[in-house]
């Protein structure tokens, strides 16, 4: 009888520990979706929703990332089978790289974006591209996955993925 009694306990334990879980990765989501959606927003453009098979490439990347948190794209071959975009954050050992905080870093590229001619401004150091900030408000992007892990040394990687793809040359963002 104990052993039953422990068993349901265990069971209930696990079930609502897996509820937990589930309830962390739902909020996590919806914070990408509503930093993606406020940036898009101030433009005018469609909101983004959550997709599955999207997150699903995001969490598997990231998964694979966890061992070394390189800032390395995932395979561009890869992507572009599935119709893909991606952006990508990493938090250094002892820095917490929130989620907040990554799609903050894509979004303050804006300031780099020329509205006038529809590019990343001119003259500006190499490290002062846009196309994180483009990504994230493409207008033709409908959906977006992404994955947030602490990597073995500590750090943070994020990913997240768009679908469509944006950074379209010769098109505009929005």
């Amino acid at each position: 009888m104990a052993t039953t009694k422990r068993a349901v306990l265990a069971f209930v334990l696990v079930f609502y520990m897996a509820m937990a879980s589930m309830a962390q990765n739902t909020a996590q989501e919806q914070e990408f979706l509503s930093l993606h959606n406020a940036a898009r927003r101030e433009v005018g453009v469609e909101d983004v929703v959550w997709d599955e098979s999207v997150a699903a490439f995001a969490r598997a990347y990231a998964a694979r990332r966890a061992g070394d948190c390189s800032l390395q794209h995932s395979d561009q071959a890869e992507r572009d089978k599935f119709g893909y975009g991606e952006n990508i954050a990493v938090g250094f050992p002892g820095s917490d790289m929130t989620v907040a905080a990554a799609v903050q870093m894509w979004v303050n590229e804006k300031q780099d974006y020329d509205s006038a001619t529809g590019t990343c401004m001119k003259g500006r150091p190499e490290e002062l591209k846009c196309g994180h900030y483009t990504q994230v408000v493409w207008r033709n992007t409908k959906a977006i996955g992404c994955a947030r892990v602490k990597c073995d040394n500590g750090g943070i990687f994020v990913t997240c993925n768009y679908t469509p793809a944006g950074n379209v040359l010769g098109q505009r963002p929005f």
